[in-house]
């Protein structure tokens, strides 16, 4: 993706958030600018630091929308409705470090064993999405910094989904994606 996109989805995330702090219901302005490229139906997640430290994480595993849209939407909600943290304040805005990953379709893993399952896993390429009936969890490949061994990402994966960390059954699907990963 081309820089001046990429700084143009992130000027929308900051927007976004912007005035979602002003209460406004509005879309932001810069929606009505984008390129055409940035009106493709694409997933993303939108990340959202203070000082390196996780602050929301929104986002789509199958794109529903235009890219921009996908980023605007994400990022507010990043912001404002992840579970994990209250809603963004003023003072936070200010100090707030946000990183767009744009994600690939995925593609089922087709594996017989767990093993066999971790030999085919790409280390710092591959995001992962791990399902078992209703249960379901993603690690973006942004993860692998923090875990970088197969077996403790795949592990602490599926604690993720909701699963014991050593679980393992024959009806266990797993999807990779990749993703382009840029931010302030």
């Amino acid at each position: 993706m081309k820089t001046e996109h990429q700084n143009l989805l992130l000027k929308i995330a900051r927007a976004s958030i912007f005035q979602g702090l002003e209460k406004s219901g509005e879309d932001p302005p810069l929606l009505g600018e984008v390129p055409a490229e940035l009106m493709e139906e694409r997933a993303t997640f939108v990340t959202l630091e203070i000082g390196r430290r996780l602050r929301g994480c929104i986002g789509m595993l199958e794109a529903c929308r235009p890219l921009a849209e996908d980023v605007e939407h994400n990022a507010r909600a990043a912001a404002f409705q992840d579970p994990r943290f209250p809603p963004l304040s003023r003072k936070e805005f200010k100090l707030l470090e946000i990183h767009i990953s744009v994600l690939s379709p995925p593609e089922e893993i087709t594996f017989s064993s767990e093993t066999d399952l971790l030999a085919q896993i790409r280390p710092g390429l591959d995001g992962l999405i791990l399902q078992e009936g209703f249960n379901r969890g993603t690690f973006l490949p942004s993860v692998w910094e923090e875990l970088p061994e197969k077996e403790m990402f795949i592990a602490h994966l599926k604690l993720k989904a909701g699963l014991p960390d050593t679980y393992w059954s024959d009806t266990l699907q797993v999807f990779r994606y990749t993703a382009e990963y840029f931010g302030e």
